[in-house]
């Protein structure tokens, strides 16, 4: 990867742009839309969003204040755990469209395997979403499907019903939480990684071995943890709202980890804590 339109493709053959802006925690309103036309200025072509996170109509509006032709971009949605099932899908997917102004997504993800609502029936609620996942997916309004917070067991019962498998899974993976075994099976099965929480929600910039890093590379430690994060062959969705740093984490593609520091920064284990366990969240 050599530059922010540097692409992988996706088991489908579309080609998604290497790395994503996120946009977890970004207010909706100003904050929002400010952030995603920052990025969009930076270079940036790919936005991840999602219907939990009540901001679609911002970065829906963002995108059509950059003036930027909506085919260079790549726009990730993720349906929220209250509206599992194909009816409540197909609904939902409508009102993501409707917020952000837009006649298809790029991708659109199914956003927790096992939300508390649907406990007692989670494989049953997630074969009707995925059975609408499908449809929207062949009548062209997505260009591609996928998961996010999967582990192998919640896929391997999708796909006792599925047609099309899912081609991405994004997952919380940063210095220190690797996530192996979903790693692993994602990747025995074509399905691309995406990394959200690259930077750990903020902890990592207090962590010692990464502040030695970032003066051994004379990079910032964001940088690292981004350029760790393509290394491992993820694709990373860093966060900020801060014009200044979204343009700096741009400017990873000019520098290359030791192979033992790529290592080391795995091995941080629990620096930055662990992901939720998708089958216990109360949400």
């Amino acid at each position: 990867m050599n530059s922010l339109t540097d692409c992988y493709k996706l088991s489908n053959g579309v080609e998604i742009p290497c790395i994503g802006f996120g946009t977890w925690q970004t207010p909706d309103g100003d904050v929002c839309v400010s952030s995603v036309l920052s990025a969009i200025e930076a270079g940036y072509r790919h936005i991840d969003t999602a219907q939990g996170y009540g901001n679609e109509e911002s970065v829906g509006l963002a995108v059509k204040k950059s003036g930027i032709d909506r085919k260079e971009l790549f726009i990730t949605s993720k349906l929220t755990n209250s509206e599992h099932g194909y009816e409540r899908t197909l609904a939902a997917f409508e009102e993501t469209m409707k917020k952000l102004d837009m006649d298809y997504l790029d991708l659109y993800l199914i956003h927790w395997p096992n939300p508390i609502a649907f406990r007692d029936h989670w494989q049953e609620a997630n074969a009707g979403t995925w059975k609408a996942f499908e449809e929207l997916y062949k009548a062209g309004r997505i260009r591609a499907i996928g998961i996010s917070n999967f582990r192998p067991h919640h896929i391997e019962e999708l796909m006792k019903t599925a047609t099309v498998a899912p081609m991405v899974n994004q997952i919380r993976l940063c210095p220190g939480e690797t996530q192996d075994e979903v790693v692993d099976y994602c990747r025995s099965h074509n399905i691309q990684l995406e990394a959200y929480s690259p930077l750990g929600v903020g902890k990592i910039f207090e962590v010692p071995e990464m502040k030695a890093l970032a003066e051994k590379y004379g990079k910032s430690i964001a940088q690292i943890c981004i350029r760790w994060s393509l290394q491992r062959g993820y694709l990373p969705l860093p966060k900020s709202v801060t014009p200044s740093r979204i343009k700096e984490n741009t400017q990873v593609f000019d520098f290359e980890l030791e192979a033992a520091d790529v290592q080391l920064i795995a091995d941080l284990k629990g620096c930055v804590g662990y992901s939720s366990d998708p089958d216990t969240t109360t949400f």
